[in-house]
């Protein structure tokens, strides 16, 4: 469309360009007029032989006979002159006479330019609709999509919960002969990656009706209205659809749909007047209306309570992350289309514990990426291994001739000392690997382990998984003293604190806000220092149990961190032996 457009302003460029030519070159070029005396003029005006004179302020002036012969002669400039020449019936002209190819010249150069100026005044106009207005968005819909729910594995809950939309879609009558209305909207919430945006293209794709895609973020402008604009537009392009039927979706739709503040300051903000265009459109439609509007969001929590309640967003659905039965199905259906050799797809829905939809995706892609790098026909268990690793900790460093044998030593014994309280304190979770190779996202070394598909944590998980996190720092302690730990530990430290913080804050695990959340207690004034020393006391009471459990373990800390540096990298059977 753009090219099109601009061959209609190359034609008239290329015009102007030749008559501004063709004038400069006739002016240039044009025959020498021939030049009388005055003397002569006055003759010729006496015996009426002038026809037209050409009366100028310049010092010369121009006059035609009445057998076509062009002069030029001087300009009396006196005050009676032209009335003299009126008198006699001469015609008189201000201008000089042009010729056929100047005037079909400067009739074409004032063509070009007026139908450029036109073009271009018409194009702001459209530029400054637009950019007000949807038709600067890519809200193209997606009529008849092919995507369905055979072509998503897992969530099978959330599909449940959304089959009732598809069968009003497709037979609304029989929806209103029970006088019921289909939810005018439906939030689907959870952990990103979870497959929210292909369960919404799904439900279009399986009722058949087109689907209008868009982001939060293309609402949010700076300019005052223009949010609100393209949400009118939006809504009006899904009604004047030729079926009235479609499906609308908003991803992260919490960047416009945030809860809004109690200061009357912020009504007129851009983003609020967006939020209630929103809002309007959705109340404004009718009993009869096909349009189902479906968002995404990772913070259900954050979103504005008027946006929430029935008759807007009145269906919540929760988009978790896949059990180990859910990631089988979705391992198989993306080694489905390709080349697979030796793949334990149950062993790998286990390790993948706590894995998204787009993550075992990711997972897989690239597995079949060092499988082609390798030109090896098919994809093998070593490659998912491998891409295993880089997912989670990067790529591994060829060149490692610049790591001292100390550090190296101390990396053993950090991670060693990792497997070993995972070994002795939560043994259903199983340790995939252990390398003290360094990786590209700044590890000196890690530990792979899989944890349990679980839907709750007690206190007790808690505080074993802190164990485990301080499992490194512990084994330094022991092994060097702890006048020599490093900073190896910082990442393990974090994670600690986090864990931490939340159980005291948050899961009501400890003594200082007791079963008080302190999400709930925004407007008071929470005492940080003592939250913080608990916080502290927990940890380090349960950095003394890691020791102690570690010394008590220290033949074998010793015997398998000399088995690491010599390998490498160990695997369960390594460390289980």
């Amino acid at each position: 469309m753009k090219k099109f457009k601009n061959k209609f302003f190359i034609l008239p460029t290329i015009i102007i360009v030749l008559s501004v030519s063709t004038l400069v070159f006739s002016k240039y070029t044009s025959k020498e007029v021939s030049k009388i005396s005055y003397t002569t003029f006055k003759t010729y005006l006496t015996n009426d032989k002038i026809s037209t004179v050409y009366l100028t302020n310049s010092e010369k002036i121009k006059f035609e006979l009445k057998n076509g012969n062009l002069y030029e002669t001087d300009n009396p400039k006196s005050n009676n002159f032209k009335e003299t020449l009126l008198n006699e019936d001469i015609n008189v002209l201000d201008n000089y006479p042009l010729n056929n190819v100047e005037k079909y010249s400067l009739a074409a150069l004032v063509i070009s330019i007026a139908y450029l100026i036109t073009s271009s005044i018409k194009s702001n106009k459209v530029k400054s609709k637009r950019s007000l207005g949807i038709d600067s968005m890519d809200t193209s819909a997606v009529k008849n999509p092919d995507f369905t729910f055979d072509n998503m594995a897992g969530n099978e809950e959330a599909k449940e919960s959304v089959q009732d939309v598809v069968d009003f879609l497709k037979n609304p009558e029989k929806y209103k002969s029970y006088g019921a209305r289909i939810p005018h909207g439906i939030i689907l919430y959870g952990e990103p990656g979870t497959g929210k945006t292909l369960l919404a293209k799904a439900v279009a794709g399986e009722a058949g009706v087109p689907f209008y895609a868009v982001s939060g973020s293309d609402f949010v402008q700076v300019y005052v209205g223009v949010g609100a604009s393209r949400i009118r537009q939006l809504f009006k392009k899904a009604r004047n659809n030729k079926s009235g039927k479609s499906i609308i979706f908003i991803d992260e739709i919490d960047a416009i749909g945030k809860r809004r503040q109690g200061s009357s300051a912020s009504g007129s903000d851009e983003r609020d007047q967006t939020l209630n265009a929103l809002l309007t459109e959705m109340s404004g439609f009718n009993e009869n209306s096909q349009i189902v509007v479906m968002a995404a969001t990772n913070r259900l929590d954050t979103l504005d309570s008027a946006l929430l309640r029935p008759g807007r967003f009145d269906r919540h659905i929760e988009v978790t992350l896949p059990d180990i039965s859910a990631r089988e199905k979705i391992f198989k259906l993306h080694l489905k289309n390709k080349p697979v050799g030796n793949i334990n797809i149950k062993e790998w829905s286990q390790k993948t514990s706590y894995f998204s939809g787009a993550k075992i995706e990711s997972l897989i892609n690239e597995a079949a990426i060092i499988a082609c790098k390798e030109n090896n026909p098919v994809i093998e268990n070593k490659h998912i291994d491998r891409a295993f690793s880089i997912i989670l900790a990067g790529y591994e460093k060829k060149n490692r001739d610049y790591i001292k044998d100390i550090d190296r030593e101390i990396t053993s014994y950090h991670e060693i000392g990792h497997a070993i309280v995972s070994l002795k304190a939560l043994p259903n979770e199983k340790i995939s690997k252990i390398t003290i190779i360094p990786s590209t996202k700044g590890a000196g070394g890690y530990t792979l382990s899989i944890p349990e598909d679980r839907l709750y944590h007690n206190r007790s998980y808690l505080i074993k998984k802190i164990m485990v996190m301080l499992g490194g720092r512990a084994a330094e302690d022991i092994i060097f003293g702890p006048e020599y730990i490093t900073t190896g530990a910082h990442n393990d430290l974090k994670q600690c604190t986090n864990i931490a913080y939340n159980m005291v804050t948050k899961y009501g695990m400890g003594e200082t806000l007791g079963l008080l959340n302190i999400e709930g207690l925004a407007e008071v004034n929470i005492n940080q220092n003592d939250v913080i020393s608990e916080c502290k006391k927990l940890v380090n009471n349960i950095y003394d149990k890691t020791k102690k459990l570690l010394s008590d373990n220290r033949e074998l800390l010793e015997e398998k961190s000399k088995l690491l540096l010599e390998k490498e990298t160990l695997f369960e059977s390594d460390i289980i032996s």
